[in-house]
């Protein structure tokens, strides 16, 4: 799991990052470090995030490739 998987796992929820954090049982300023690529995801961080949402490995495949094609579309 990488930054920009945790931003669109928190998009998908329509959630801002302080909504995100309390799902997730961490601080806000973690998912903000995260997500600028100031701080790295953890073990803990990623079982918490997959817990939270009842992520498994095929969904987190799916997430990566969305991820993956839209970034490439961005350029």
């Amino acid at each position: 799991m990488d930054k920009e998987m945790v931003k669109f796992i928190r998009k998908s929820y329509n959630m801002n990052q302080r909504n995100f954090a309390q799902v997730v049982n961490c601080s806000f300023s973690l998912i903000a470090l995260v997500e600028v690529g100031k701080r790295r995801i953890t073990e803990n961080l990623y079982n918490k995030i997959t817990d939270a949402f009842n992520l498994d490995e095929k969904q987190l495949k799916e997430i990566h490739s969305h991820v993956i094609e839209n970034n490439q579309n961005k350029y």
